[in-house]
Order: C-alpha cells, then sequence, then structure tokens
C-alpha cells in the first residue's frame, strides 16, 4: 500500500526544500517527489499565499517569513498527528482483542 500524502505534507515538502538556501523548480519537483502537473499547482498556491516568493532574477523560490511560520506549526501539527495515530491503532487493537474474546473460537 502506497503512502498518501495530504494537501498540507505536500505544502511542507515544497517550503522545506526552498527552506535550505532556495531552489529552482526542478530541484524543488525532484526533491519534494512531485509531478510537474502537481508542482505547478502547488507552487502557484504557496506563491499566492504568500509562503515562498520567486527571486526573478535567479529564477529561484525562497522561503519567506510566513513559510517558516508554517513549517515550525507544521513540525508540531505533524508530531501531535502521529502520536494521535498511533493511540488510535492501540485502541483499535485493544478493541479487535475485545471482539475476538467475544466470539465463539
Amino acid at each position: 500500500m502506497g503512502s498518501y500524502r495530504s494537501r498540507l505534507d505536500i505544502i511542507a515538502d515544497i517550503l522545506h526544500v526552498v527552506s535550505e538556501g532556495g531552489a529552482k523548480k526542478t530541484q524543488i519537483m525532484y526533491q519534494a517527489n512531485l509531478s510537474y502537473k502537481l508542482l505547478t499547482k502547488y507552487l502557484a498556491e504557496v506563491v499566492e499565499a504568500r509562503l515562498v516568493r520567486l527571486q526573478c532574477e535567479e529564477r529561484i523560490y525562497v522561503i519567506t517569513s510566513k513559510g517558516i511560520e508554517f513549517l515550525e506549526k507544521y513540525k508540531k501539527y505533524s508530531r501531535h498527528n502521529k502520536h494521535l495515530e498511533k493511540k488510535l491503532n492501540d485502541l483499535q487493537n485493544h478493541r479487535k482483542v475485545l471482539e475476538e474474546l467475544c466470539s465463539n473460537g
């Protein structure tokens, strides 16, 4: 089963790539593991949201202070989300054990 990335995960991946001193489109596409179509869509979105900006003379995308703030909040969100997913998984496993104990086995 493949791993699905949410919109926020993709945006965070793009911001992470450009946070390391800026990046060109191709570099973002490969390092964030995006097709050209998705890259174009998400780059337009993050530029419009002012999370990154294009430095025209060098044709590189760089992160803005708002983008840095997003990444910091995303890291916190991601940690909490993973913790909750683990808790939910544990809870589902406990329920499965209880269901098995109630069955005619």
